[in-house]
């Protein structure tokens, strides 16, 4: 599926709820900095990180996989190695019913992945950050409902 700016655009003007995988507690890392962007606009993030499972991390408390998230999660922002992202799609697929958006960070691609997500009907970018999409997309302040 091509990733045009109205399909990104439509994207990230739906989802209300984002679990970040590889949720970084160090505000150097990417993952870290994007959540923090997201929570700004008005996003619900819900970190997932093993390694930090319990902390408070967004405002939120950290768990351990996708399974332990109690609410619908509209979209996955995925901070993994593109060798990683077919387990975590899976999880994800077999977890959220209503799941709208699989979303790789930079750098992240999986054609496996994309298409396990495809044709659950779910909504793929791959390559692409959020953090640098909204100023692009949404030149003027954007917040989320």
């Amino acid at each position: 599926m091509k990733q045009s700016d109205e399909l990104i655009r439509r994207v990230l003007s739906d989802a209300r709820v984002i679990a970040c995988v590889g949720a970084s507690p160090n505000p150097a890392r990417p993952s870290h900095y994007v959540s923090q962007f997201l929570v700004a606009r008005g996003y619900r993030v819900i970190p997932v990180n093993p390694g930090q499972a319990g902390n408070r991390l967004f405002g939120e408390t950290v768990v351990a996989t996708l399974d332990e998230i109690d609410m619908p999660v509209d979209m996955i922002d995925v901070f993994r190695r593109s060798d990683q992202v077919v387990p975590v799609v899976e999880a994800a697929l077999k977890h959220f019913r209503d799941l709208r958006t699989v979303w790789m960070q930079l750098g992240v691609e999986s054609a496996e992945a994309t298409a396990l997500a495809e044709t659950r009907g779910v909504t793929v970018i791959q390559n692409r950050c959020p953090k640098i999409e909204i100023p692009r997309l949404f030149p003027h302040t954007f917040s989320v409902g």
